[in-house]
């Protein structure tokens, strides 16, 4: 499994809706609400055979609220 980070701007007022979206697709690690530019900060571990930019899309993007993402990709756990 691939470790890889999201940030997620909502629309003013949905941060807490969309994280209960999130929450019910069970497709993420761990969730947090964030300071900064960015509402919400996404841990989630993408199958190895999956494309990274199509699981996303097929599996968060479509939630309404979220207006922009920035997708971190890790290499190494130490």
């Amino acid at each position: 499994m691939r470790c890889v980070f999201i940030s997620i701007r909502c629309r003013p007022g949905t941060s807490y809706k969309v994280a209960e979206q999130i929450a019910l697709r069970e497709i993420h690690s761990e969730l947090h609400s964030t300071s900064g530019p960015f509402d919400l900060l996404m841990k989630l571990y993408v199958p190895p055979e999956a494309d990274v930019g199509k699981f996303i899309n097929e599996n968060l993007l479509d939630i309404d609220g979220i207006e922009r993402t920035e997708t971190t990709l890790t290499f190494k756990a130490f």
